[in-house]
């Protein structure tokens, strides 16, 4: 049985709904707070548990339990103030991890050095992920643990007939074939063997540097 996580959002606007309403479809319990009576009302139909509260208020916070979340994310529109106010009443108050939405460069330097454990600025990564789509095509997703690594799709032509040991990737390249999607099939078959001749069509996923992804010509 897989583990069920105790989530908290605070700040229930597109970005903080979206996040909580795609944890609560895997399977987690997520409980959400905003001051926005509106937005209370449409959460309510959807996350776990939901307060309408001023999260600026620390013991508001320890009221309602978060103390006993395992992961807060802090998303509360545009105000730096409140945001770093909220994430370090988080840490104050002995959550294990909380990751915050930033609007920009500074704000993110700012909610780090309060403790917060991860910061995400929305418009930079969907920016960057696209850019990343118009430059190499295939392309599918930088790692969020290291942004100079992705992940990109790569249709079989001048390889086919060979197998994954004679193109030799890993030391031409120093990438990783993780899937592979035969021609004429729905589903990927991942770590796919060395000795696994490709044909024309074939879809291989290699992970690896983006700089590494954008010499590969299949």
């Amino acid at each position: 049985m897989k583990e069920k996580y105790q989530v908290g959002v605070i700040g229930l606007g597109k970005f903080g709904f979206q996040f909580g309403r795609t944890l609560v479809d895997l399977g987690h319990e997520v409980l959400g707070i905003d001051s926005d009576p509106q937005k209370v009302r449409n959460a309510q139909q959807v996350l776990t548990q939901v307060f309408q509260a001023d999260a600026i208020d620390k013991e508001s916070l320890g009221q309602m339990g978060v103390r006993d979340l395992s992961y807060v994310l802090v998303s509360v529109g545009d105000s730096i103030a409140a945001s770093t106010m909220i994430c370090m009443y988080l840490k104050e108050l002995g959550v294990e991890k909380v990751c915050a939405k930033a609007i920009n460069n500074d704000h993110e330097k700012l909610l780090y050095k309060v403790g917060v454990d991860e910061v995400v600025i929305p418009e930079h990564m969907a920016a960057r992920q696209i850019a990343s789509r118009v430059a190499m095509p295939g392309f599918i997703e930088h790692l969020p643990f290291d942004k100079s690594v992705g992940v990109k799709e790569f249709l079989v032509d001048k390889w086919s007939g060979r197998t994954l040991r004679e193109i030799d990737l890993s030391n031409r390249f120093g990438v990783q074939v993780i899937a592979l999607k035969e021609n004429g099939t729905d589903g990927y078959r991942f770590i796919p063997k060395a000795d696994d001749v490709l044909k024309e069509g074939d879809v291989v996923v290699i992970l690896g540097a983006i700089g590494e992804l954008g010499k590969i010509d299949s």
